[in-house]
This record gives structure tokens, C-alpha cells and sequence, in this order.
């Protein structure tokens, strides 16, 4: 073959290549997504459990949740164990069913939820969106309680009771904090302790 055809031939194969090179570049990076968990009532939602060091003194001084309950009567229930090998993420305050259950902070009702271990709850999310607080075990919500509905530290959100997996002769809330991760998910959040926090209230 002649140098010059082989010389064709060889720019040829070098530019077929630099074109190759080029669009591979150009394709974007493959994404991950991930779709929302499918919820039911059958389930509760999943949660990343365990202690965590922040505390949620931005969001503002927390009501505690119970009303007529005192600082001096709760008792610091987080990480104590539950059946299947479950840590408890939340503490519990005992009361008489159907005392009134008060938001701890401003905020609004992110999601209303109904789940066997829980029963019937309340997902509040303060201003900010970085903390979600829950309420569980209620015996029923207030009247006209909904969801994205904006709520005032203090106002009446549900009543005590003993729904999901609580014992029927000891009716309580369970109440939990969670920071949330950047993308704001109310099923997902880590763990704190309300009890430190709760024990400072006035």
C-alpha cells in the first residue's frame, strides 16, 4: 500500500477515535434514584434510630407535650431496650387517655399516620424543616387537625391514648425528635433525646 494511502488510513483511525473519546465524555453520569418508600398502615415508617449530639435549642424552647405534666415527672425512657432487639428512640409520658396533647413548638403538621407500632400519629415539622417531631399512640386527633396545617406551640393536636402496640392499661405518649437529613424526609431522620431537652421546660 502506499505511504500516503497508509497515512490516510492511520489519520483515519486516530480521528474515529478522538470522535469516540469526545462523545464518551459528553454522556452524563448515570443517576441514582430512589422512590419513596411505599407506605402502609400495616408498616411503620423507617427511621434511622440511635443517640445523636444536636440538640434542637433552635428551633426555640419545647412545650412538654402533655398537658398538665411536669418537668419533675418524666422519666429519661430513650435507648431503653424493646422487644426484637429495638432500642426506644423517643420517651414515653404516661398519662390518663384523652389528655390533651399540645405541639412543642411552631411549626405545621407534616404527615398524619397510622402504622401497627405506633397507631395513630403526628408528624410536626418545626419552621426551619431540620427537626420533625412525632407523637404516637394517640387515641384520636383534634378536630380538623391536617396535614401542611400550621400549628402553634401549645395548641391541642390529639389526646393520649394507647393505639398501635401500646398496652391498653398504660396509655402514654411516645414522643420523639428527629433531624432531618437535607432532603426534608419525614420517615427518615436520626434519633435525640426529647428528655434533655424536655426536662428544662418551664
Amino acid at each position: 500500500m502506499p505511504v500516503r494511502s497508509v497515512q490516510r488510513v492511520m489519520l483515519a483511525v486516530l480521528l474515529c477515535i478522538a470522535v469516540g473519546a469526545c462523545t464518551a465524555s459528553q454522556q452524563p453520569a448515570p443517576v441514582e434514584t430512589s422512590a419513596e418508600p411505599q407506605l402502609s398502615t400495616a408498616s411503620a415508617p423507617a427511621k434511622t434510630s440511635g443517640p445523636a449530639t444536636p440538640s434542637p435549642a433552635s428551633a426555640g424552647p419545647l412545650l412538654i407535650p402533655v398537658q398538665g405534666v411536669a418537668a419533675s415527672q418524666l422519666s429519661d425512657t430513650f435507648g431503653d431496650a424493646r422487644a426484637q432487639g429495638r432500642e426506644h428512640d423517643a420517651i414515653d409520658i404516661m398519662a390518663a387517655r384523652g389528655t390533651p396533647v399540645l405541639a412543642v413548638a411552631n411549626g405545621h403538621i407534616e404527615k398524619l399516620f397510622t402504622s401497627k407500632p405506633g397507631g395513630l400519629t403526628i408528624y410536626q415539622f418545626e419552621p426551619s424543616g431540620r427537626y420533625a417531631y412525632y407523637y404516637a399512640h394517640l387515641d384520636r386527633y383534634a378536630d380538623g387537625l391536617a396535614e401542611k396545617q400550621t400549628v402553634r406551640r401549645g395548641q391541642v393536636i390529639g389526646f393520649v391514648g394507647s393505639t398501635g402496640n401500646a398496652s391498653p392499661d398504660a396509655p402514654h405518649l411516645h414522643f420523639s425528635i428527629f433531624e432531618l437529613g437535607p432532603e426534608r424526609q419525614w420517615w427518615k431522620g436520626t434519633a435525640i433525646n426529647p428528655y434533655p431537652v424536655l426536662s428544662q421546660s418551664q
